[in-house]
């Protein structure tokens, strides 16, 4: 294990000792006329109030409150103790509040951001008290289609695969005492080829003058050490991975040996240690051209399963890192090796458990459903905080910014939503030249590392027909796939790229409410039956790097999941085991 983790802890990147879950039970009201920042809620709270339990949407029942309908403007307030000392800042972590906040301390306005997926951080030090202090957060959302909303309903019922709106604070909300000189961020950069690893190092101003020391081991080894004078916010360094303990010298991460290094950071004054931070990465590199794809220089056929990760009781919040583990290893018990995580910015203690476990991830932003200016500045900036933010989990080995056109409808014939397509692909491999980028899962690529289809077709022999001259028909866009996408915008060709049938299957079963992409299966092992049927036809295609099965769990009204509603296995996984390692 990860000798940084501390179990409940909310970024296990980057992990120091004092630190405050403020998580639990707050004051919480609906503000329907949107009249709390007129009425100054953020000074007093409005006496019709209730209680909900944070960090669960409202929507849900975990949070206490449990109602589904729209309310567009929400208070939290809640007390907290803290204090600062010399040389000292407090700072505030919001993993997530859907979709703009505005935050007051002891009623000063302390910070304001827009974006549901994404943390943020506010240093409130200058609006505390001694003693007890008071913490206001007002949220907003809405069912605007060009605000990012992922698998969100925008209409007032759930439609379709569009299920229940999440409004307000959704994910983890903490605190931590953090000196003023101290290390901000440390992005790690394999390079498995040189043996070493790259950090950029972002540090606060007042740290220059100081001297950091990274010190790597792996279990109980020391591997390498390096010091580095801080003279300026921004520095970087490479640190030779070569160790002599270990055969091949250098402990590659992989989903068969998922190989993690620690790092401790020390950032020293006149010798004497002022901030201390605990992180850990892993070695690997991620190929994908002509050739097809690869791990570590090393063929890698994905069989991934399609992830929505919803829990019954919590929504989009993921319960706890138990249920992070659990769903991991029943995946890998059926036999996949990695997830997508679909339309969502998970919980980072999610991917924290796929990095130690293994498994496989692909990275990728919840749509919008409406292209224009707006919807463009929105998506860039908060795609820009979640490849940021995500960056060092070795599990990640894909980002998908858009998925089926989704928010760009146009985009098979309309110059500006292909620029658009382009712009992020080339933003994301300005922050990312390791990882390969899917700009239009599914559907109408422009520029994009991997050509991925999506095809419900749910008789094996007619989606086999389909393929019957291997790729060819498909990629030069003289056949659709999935019976009615093609696979190119206009204007746009194959270049070689490797390609994965990224969704295919769906299959529900008999009983209950519900629907399946491919009708529902009379019972379990009709199931089996069938997803051995269609998972045949696509291991067959010539040329295929891969596939991605839908889905891991059943979610909401969309019951096509090897799991149920409370993530419990529906079929035998040893027998999807046994079709996915045939």
């Amino acid at each position: 294990m990860v000798k940084c983790y501390k179990k409940g802890y909310f970024r296990p990147q980057f992990v120091r000792e004092a630190w405050t879950d403020l998580n639990g039970e707050w004051e919480f009201a609906f503000d329907d006329a949107d009249v709390g920042e007129r009425d100054g809620y953020f000074r007093e709270f409005p006496g019709q109030h209730q209680k909900i339990a944070v960090p669960y949407s409202y929507e849900t029942p975990a949070s206490g409150v449990a109602d589904e309908r729209v309310h567009n403007v929400v208070w939290y307030r809640r007390t907290f103790r803290a204090k600062a000392g010399k040389d000292e800042r407090f700072l505030l972590h919001f993993e997530g509040a859907d979709y703009g906040s505005k935050v007051w301390v002891n009623g000063a306005l302390v910070g304001v951001h827009e974006g549901g997926y994404c943390r943020f951080t506010l240093d409130v030090t200058d609006a505390l008290t001694a003693g007890e202090n008071v913490l206001t957060v007002r949220c907003e959302d809405s069912l605007d289609a060009r605000q990012p909303r992922g698998k969100q309903r925008w209409l007032k019922n759930s439609f379709g695969c569009w299920y229940v709106q999440t409004t307000g604070l959704w994910k983890p909300v903490w605190a931590e005492t953090v000196p003023a000189a101290r290390l901000e961020q440390a992005k790690f950069t394999p390079d498995i080829d040189g043996q070493r690893i790259g950090i950029d190092f972002e540090f606060t101003r007042e740290a220059i003058g100081c001297e950091l020391l990274t010190e790597i081991s792996f279990g109980d080894t020391p591997v390498a050490s390096a010091r580095t004078a801080v003279n300026r916010c921004g520095q970087n360094i490479w640190v030779d991975m070569r160790c002599d303990a270990f055969d091949f010298r250098v402990k590659q991460w992989s989903p068969c040996d998922p190989n993690l290094y620690d790092v401790t950071f020390t950032l020293l004054r006149d010798g004497k240690p002022v901030d201390r931070v605990g992180s850990y990465f892993g070695m690997r590199c991620i190929e994908a051209d002509e050739k097809g794809i690869r791990i570590n220089h090393s063929p890698l056929y994905q069989k991934l399963v399609l992830a929505q990760n919803y829990w019954k009781e919590t929504g989009l919040t993921l319960p706890g890192e138990e249920a992070a583990l659990k769903d991991v290893e029943l995946a890998r018990a059926a036999g996949f090796n990695g997830m997508r995580i679909h339309q969502k910015i998970e919980d980072e203690r999610f991917l924290f458990v796929c990095d130690v476990r293994g498994m496989l991830v692909w990275g990728e932003f919840p749509a919008q459903y409406e292209f224009g200016d707006v919807a463009v500045k929105r998506l860039t900036a908060e795609w820009s905080d979640a490849v940021r933010q995500q960056y060092n989990h070795p599990c990640i080995i894909a980002w998908v910014p858009f998925n089926e056109s989704w928010g760009i409808p146009g985009v098979y014939s309309e110059k500006a939503q292909q620029e658009f397509t382009r712009g992020i692909y080339h933003l994301t491999k300005a922050y990312d030249t390791m990882r390969p980028v899917v700009t239009n899962d599914g559907w109408e690529h422009t520029c994009s590392d991997i050509i991925t289809l999506h095809d419900y077709d749910g008789d094996g022999r007619s989606m086999a027909g389909r393929y019957q001259d291997g790729l060819k028909g498909i990629l030069s866009n003289k056949v659709a796939h999935g019976r009615f996408k093609f696979a190119f915008a206009e204007g746009n060709s194959y270049c070689g790229q490797p390609v994965i049938v990224s969704e295919y299957g769906g299959i529900a079963l008999a009983g209950g409410n519900g629907w399946g992409y491919n009708g529902k299966a009379k019972d379990a092992e009709a199931l089996i039956s069938k997803y051995d049927e269609l998972t045949s036809v696509v291991k067959a295609m010539p040329g295929v790097s891969g596939y991605c099965y839908t889905q891991l769990t059943d979610t909401y009204q969309e019951v096509n999941g090897l799991l149920d509603e409370n993530h419990e296995p529906k079929v035998d996984l040893t027998r999807i085991r046994e079709i996915n390692d045939r």
